[in-house]
């Protein structure tokens, strides 16, 4: 029998499968990519906890519904997400590596010019599922940096481990890791 964790956000359980990540680690798999239900009821949440914000950034790609659905609560006509790879539309990209606990090994972080123009001056709300070792969510702010954005706010549904201790996120629920015995 798969072994899960039950995690309550804003209202909605859901039962989240443990997997092993390395030798000494598993996480609980917590996923929103196609949970409607979900992100609907976390996304309102995290609408209550952000400061003023111009703009909001995600990395491509499990942030994506929720940085969708908080933007039409915020009535913004728009958010960016910064992409994994260049794309052949982007002209002079602004790029950073990130290496998070999911996937293991360094991955490019890249925003379009025209996005990197759109935030300048702006201040920025960084938005993403699950904020962990922090890596990806420092990766966007580096780029939002570079972009000339000021970063207002960095906001998750879950913070995952040590995470939950940082001062500088907004989140709802915590989310342990689970260190193999």
């Amino acid at each position: 029998m798969e072994k899960t964790y039950s995690i309550e956000v804003a209202g909605v359980t859901r039962e989240l499968p443990i997997i092993q990540i390395n030798d000494n680690l598993s996480i609980a798999s917590f996923v929103i990519l196609g949970d409607t239900e979900l992100v609907c009821a976390a996304a309102p949440e995290i609408v209550k906890k952000l400061p003023d914000v111009d703009i909001l950034i995600t990395a491509e790609a499990k942030g994506i519904p929720l940085v969708f659905e908080i933007s039409r609560l915020l009535k913004m006509k728009k958010y960016i997400v910064a992409r994994k790879s260049i794309k052949p539309y982007m002209n002079s990209p602004i790029i950073d590596e990130v290496v998070s606990i999911t996937t293991q090994k360094k991955q490019l972080l890249c925003l379009d010019e025209q996005d990197a123009e759109y935030i300048k001056g702006k201040r920025v709300g960084i938005i993403d599922d699950v904020i962990s070792t922090g890596e990806s969510i420092q990766a966007i702010e580096r780029l939002v940096e570079s972009a000339g954005g000021i970063v207002a706010a960095k906001a998750a549904i879950l913070a995952e481990g040590e995470a939950a201790d940082r001062k500088d996120i907004i989140f709802l629920e915590y989310l342990p890791l689970f260190e193999m015995e």
